[in-house]
């Protein structure tokens, strides 16, 4: 039985990978930083203000948003190699000073209570085992009328295909992800009441189009990188084949939350 920690585990030791890099580029999410600066607009950060970024992978969110739109961003991360090149990345960036890392758990990430103006989490809240734990997470270090910035996969009440509820999926941040209402609803619970809601189901089928075109230009250029990462060409691709006609099939889509602590 595949029990949380591996889950964890394994979703932060794939997400450390030269392979992942180059498979998904900067951002490790749909959208890109075009999404993010969407997420931003729409959470409506200021100079000055403090954000935390749960699930920060490789620090682009967190530099993007300490650049443009001049915050404080404090990233965490279970990847301890990922906190580490977060880090750096932000140092050679100039922006050591406003940006910090910091190697934590998601579902208890080591920040302080109620400082943060504003939280993003960006396709990951799909990976969580325990998302309500995590929710409460997000409620306590946010002040009171701070805001949480969510996009992640959706499904509809129809749920998914048993191929994609595997151990694989779950990385790939299928597995478990929940439907708008379960969201809304989880978030709800912590205190967190949802103020906006839009989708971008084509930022979602666009990356995986790009995965796509990226792995088969590796299989030619760099096997040997793919194989040293343990990414297996004929199973991802099996698997981008089936989220895609998913989402097109309208079970499967991208979604943008934010929500207000009460």
């Amino acid at each position: 039985m595949t029990t949380p920690q591996a889950i964890k585990s394994c979703c932060a030791d794939m997400y450390s990978r030269d392979a992942v890099a180059l498979l998904l580029g900067d951002s490790y999410h749909p959208g890109g930083a075009a999404l993010t600066r969407r997420l931003a607009d729409t959470l409506g950060l200021r100079p000055g203000q403090r954000v935390a970024d749960i699930a920060s992978g490789p620090g682009a969110t967190a530099r993007l948003l300490a650049s443009e739109y001049d915050v404080t961003v404090n990233g965490v991360d279970l990847s301890a190699t990922n906190v580490d090149r977060a880090q750096r990345a932000a140092a050679q960036a100039g922006l050591g000073n406003r940006v910090h890392f910091h190697h934590g758990d998601a579902e208890a990430p080591p920040l302080p209570d109620t400082i943060f103006d504003a939280l993003v989490c960006e396709c990951a809240l799909c990976t969580f085992p325990d998302k309500n734990a995590a929710a409460q997470q997000f409620a306590r270090i946010l002040r009171p009328g701070g805001r949480v910035g969510i996009t992640d996969v959706t499904i509809t009440d129809a749920g998914l295909p048993a191929e994609l509820t595997t151990l694989t999926a779950w990385v790939a941040c299928v597995a478990d992800a929940r439907t708008v209402d379960d969201y809304t609803g989880i978030l709800a619970g912590a205190g967190l009441r949802t103020r906006h809601i839009e989708s971008h189901d084509d930022a979602l089928l666009a990356m995986i189009k790009r995965i796509d075109a990226r792995l088969t230009a590796l299989l030619i250029t760099a096997p040997k990188l793919l194989a040293d990462n343990g990414v297996a060409p004929d199973t991802v691709l099996a698997y981008t084949r089936l989220a895609a006609h998913a989402i097109k099939a309208g079970r499967i889509g991208y979604t943008l939350i934010i929500a207000e602590k009460t």
